[in-house]
């Protein structure tokens, strides 16, 4: 393990700010953006589901979530445990191939953790039970979440591959987008699943206070304080910025009225979407990514979600499933040597969109096999749903005996 002499206060400095913005997409920003979206009667508990997912996922990721994922490789697939409640890590330990210490990446990773767990609850608020979501959320972390990270970030099976995720692609969106599809499988529709946001403006704070925490996300991913966090930072700005002006145009031609709600979500999309591939592509390629995944979020929504049958609450699975998906295949596309030594499919390497798919049905099939068997477990020991009665009268008066206005 390399000392202290090799420590970069630059790169510290920006890794430390990082991980304090990526904290701020969970809390405040996840939940006033969920929040806001929600009716009412569950602004509670919509804001309760985030504020437990990022506490839980603290504690498990220094008790043994970092280990696990980031240990010595068995087989590819998991990490070899060593460090528990991180001891035996000092101050002055560096990170391998970084400049920052160790007990700082630990952190910063904890946070990607945190909100990628907490992005599944758009798809089941209103309707799932408070305690049974306190104990998905450990069991999603240590049996989906951790595994994943190592394969793909860890020096496991799909990063051996050369699947590239910048950022969290597939470790965080697609992740957690397949895993709310899971969930919304075994819950079932809500009795009212009209979308009713019920305080567009909490929608507009915590939507920008994704994008601000967005540049923590994804920036700090280059895990140095240099011209490829910039780069990943402009990209990351770039695509948010172009889906958005998307998504506006498509509500204006389709209603001839845009929207708040249409506008945030894009901005959203492209933020999930330039994610795997913030770190690896240029200015050109972000801006197509932003505009086409915007096609393939909207019309997932729109379209394939009343088609299906499913109620994805908050667009958990349409947004961050499917732009997670997307933002992966094309980071197999437009990935450029000139950015970060790798070439995709535009630049005479079509092996990368295969590898790229095949990181992507790996991490899918595993994240909806083992989210559903989780919920199915959990649905038979304590119950997965709320009953009628609580759902109607809303889970902030039944589940927390609280509510979130008085007038």
């Amino acid at each position: 393990m390399a000392t202290e002499a090799l420590l970069n206060t630059g790169d510290t400095a920006w890794i430390l700010i990082s991980t304090a913005l990526v904290m701020i997409m969970t809390l405040p920003g996840l939940a006033l953006f969920y929040g806001g979206m929600s009716k009412k009667k569950n602004v509670l508990n919509t804001m309760f589901l985030s504020l437990t997912a990022f506490a839980i996922a603290s504690i498990i990721w220094v008790t043994y979530g970092y280990q696990f994922s980031f240990g010595q490789t068995i087989g590819g697939f998991i990490g070899i445990p060593t460090n528990f409640l991180l001891q035996g890590i000092s101050l002055d330990m560096i990170h391998p191939d970084t400049h920052i210490p160790e007990i700082l990446y630990i952190v910063f990773q904890a946070t990607f953790a945190a909100i990628s767990v907490a992005l599944i609850s758009g798809a089941v608020v209103g309707r799932m039970k408070a305690k049974t979501w306190i104990v998905f959320v450990a069991l999603w972390i240590s049996l989906v979440y951790i595994p994943i990270a190592h394969w793909v970030w860890g020096g496991g099976w799909l990063a051996q591959l050369g699947a590239l995720d910048f950022a969290g692609g597939a470790v965080v969106h697609l992740n957690s987008g397949i895993a709310a599809l899971a969930l919304i499988m075994l819950l079932g529709p809500r009795k009212d699943a009209r979308l009713l946001p019920h305080h567009l403006g909490y929608v507009v704070i915590g939507a920008a206070l994704l994008w601000f925490g967005w540049f923590g996300f994804n920036g700090g991913s280059s895990l140095a304080a240099d011209g490829l966090a910039a780069n990943a930072m402009i990209t990351t700005n770039t695509a948010a910025a172009a889906a958005m002006i998307t998504w506006i145009i498509i509500d204006i031609v389709k209603t001839n009225k845009p929207t708040i709600l249409g506008a945030t979500t894009g901005a959203v999309a492209g933020l999930v979407a330039i994610t795997p591939a913030a770190g690896y592509v240029d200015i050109p390629a972000s801006i197509i990514i932003g505009i086409t995944t915007v096609f393939i979020s909207y019309y997932s929504i729109s379209l394939l979600k009343p088609k299906l049958g499913y109620d994805d609450a908050l667009d958990a699975f349409g947004v961050h499933g499917m732009s997670g998906t997307w933002g992966a295949i094309l980071t197999g596309v437009f990935a450029s040597p000139a950015i970060n030594g790798v070439a995709g499919l535009l630049y005479g390497n079509p092996t990368q969109l295969g590898i790229q798919i095949i990181s992507i049905i790996a991490v899918g099939v595993y994240a909806f096999i083992i989210t559903y068997t989780i919920g199915l477990v959990l649905d038979k020991v304590m119950g997965l749903r709320v009953d009628q009665e609580s759902e109607i009268e809303g889970l902030d008066v039944k589940e927390h005996e609280e509510v979130g206005y008085r007038i």
